[in-house]
């Protein structure tokens, strides 16, 4: 693809305002992954997720009180932190901590309502003169953003926005991330039926890239697929809180799995404070619904869809608190690959992908709805996980 920035990867279209009637009985995720069980055990309490984004909107009833000052990079665009210029992020934080608050009790819930959210803006995509500054722009503020998530004290870093190329900053600040005891989590991309481009920063070394299943536990076919897939989580059909006038949206995206899996690290560290980020990787990856074939890992889903349950009421040993789980920042570190690149994409059909992912394995979903919108100008949007939303 050319230089196009992702802007909102992961994330969706115009706002479709959802009804407010029964908002909790239409997050499916949430019931598949038996949450009110988990959270007799964790709810995140004592975790900070920091969502770099387009803001989040502090004042939202599912919100309020989850929600850290943060920090705001989109310099000279109004607002702040708190200030969501596109909706996304706030939808971000509503999977991975809505409380349930709004409506006197009958709001959306995030799968970890006991984290408190680290709202991280980065600048409009739209703001740049053309794709390549907008991904040159993107590059140059990830990095800030990431060191401040980590020095604020954020253990889960949660990424829903992404370009189509990756750089060495991003590559250094994600190493930073990781030897200072944080995990980064980012959406793998939605074009998976449009010709299926790498994003990033997915496909960088260290961060754990994450694609979309549906309510059939298999890939859904715009969820990207190749080598830089690790790991998979529910993201079609996905309710929670937004902007919307109604303060709910139903969307899909990639985003909304990451978020997902952004949130099942979370109740885990919760439980286990003291372990380390490659421990709780480490647990996630070994209580994984892999692949249905019997297959260790596959294109479609990674290692397989995560699991929180499993992992908080069986972890298991966590293993060395100091070795890395995934192979790529080993595979990064040879002589041969660029420093941006996480792995080789899979050049194989999307068909020939989910022929041999085995049903997609086991789980879950991510948030988004509504009509897609190319968000503007010379700089075509691709949001990796740009979730298509529409307002409840």
């Amino acid at each position: 693809m050319a230089t196009v920035a992702l802007g909102l990867l992961l994330m969706g279209t115009a706002d479709v305002p959802a009804h407010a009637e029964g908002m909790r009985g239409q997050q499916w995720f949430l019931d598949a992954m038996k949450a009110e069980q988990m959270w007799r055990i964790s709810t995140g309490k004592g975790v900070t997720v920091a969502v770099i984004d387009t803001g989040v909107q502090a004042d939202n009833p599912d919100l309020k009180g989850r929600v850290l000052p943060g920090r705001d990079f989109a310099a000279g665009q109004p607002g702040d932190a708190h200030t969501d210029y596109d909706g996304h992020g706030t939808g971000m934080a509503g999977l991975i901590a809505g409380t349930g608050a709004a409506n006197g009790g009958n709001g959306t819930f995030g799968l970890a309502p006991g984290v408190k959210i680290l709202p991280v803006r980065l600048p409009k995509s739209t703001a740049a003169a053309n794709g390549a500054a907008a991904t040159a722009q993107f590059n140059q503020v990830l990095p800030k953003a990431i060191h401040y998530a980590v020095d604020s004290g954020a253990r889960v870093i949660n990424i829903s926005m992404a370009a189509d190329k990756g750089s060495p900053s991003v590559t250094s600040a994600v190493k930073y991330a990781l030897q200072k005891g944080a995990l980064v989590f980012a959406g793998v991309g939605n074009e998976g039926d449009q010709g299926n481009p790498v994003a990033y920063p997915a496909a960088t070394p260290g961060v754990v890239g994450v694609a979309a299943v549906g309510r059939n536990l298999r890939r859904t076919s715009w969820s990207e697929y190749g080598s830089q897939v690790d790991m998979a989580a529910p993201g079609e059909d996905m309710v929670a809180a937004c902007t919307s006038n109604t303060g709910f949206c139903k969307g899909w995206g990639t985003s909304d799995a990451t978020a997902i899996v952004s949130a099942s690290a979370a109740l885990i560290w919760s439980k286990h404070p003291d372990w380390t980020n490659n421990q709780v990787l480490r647990v996630m990856l070994n209580t994984i619904g892999a692949p249905t074939n019997g297959a260790k890992r596959n294109d479609s889903i990674g290692y397989g869809i995560v699991r929180p349950r499993v992992a908080l009421q069986e972890p298991g040993d966590p293993g060395p608190a100091d070795v890395y789980p995934l192979p790529d920042l080993a595979v990064a570190a040879s002589p041969s690959p660029s420093p941006s690149a996480k792995r080789p994409a899979a050049a194989r059909s999307a068909e020939d992908a989910a022929s041999k992912d085995g049903g997609g394995g086991v789980l879950w979903l991510g948030l988004a709805a509504g009509a897609v919108v190319v968000v503007g100008g010379a700089v075509a949007f691709f949001t990796v996980g740009r979730r298509r939303r529409s307002a409840l």
